[in-house]
C-alpha cells in the first residue's frame, strides 16, 4: 500500500522487505524521497534537527515503491 511522504520522514531509516538497511531519508519533495545510502553522523544529526539535504550519492525512492511507513520506511519486496 503506497504511503505519502512527509517532512516527518526525513531522518528515517529505509529498509528492504527483508529488513536490510538501505540508507536514511535525506529529503522529501512531492512523491519522492532522496535516500542517502551512507549517512554520516553529521547528516543524521542534521536530519533529526529537520535540516534537509540531498547530494549526488543519494538515490530516489517513490511512493509506489513503499510497503509501509512507520518508525522506518519499508520498501516492497517486488521492486
Amino acid at each position: 500500500m503506497p504511503s505519502n511522504f512527509t517532512t516527518d520522514d526525513v531522518g528515517k531509516t529505509v529498509v528492504d522487505a527483508s529488513g536490510k538497511q538501505l540508507g536514511m531519508v535525506a529529503s522529501v519533495e512531492g512523491g519522492r524521497a532522496a535516500v542517502d545510502p551512507n549517512p554520516s553522523v553529521a547528516e543524521r544529526l542534521l536530519a533529526t534537527l529537520g535540516v534537509e539535504g540531498e547530494d549526488e550519492e543519494d538515490y530516489v525512492v517513490t511512493e509506489d515503491m513503499v510497503d509501509s511507513i512507520g518508525d522506518e520506511i519499508v520498501l516492497r519486496g517486488d521492486i
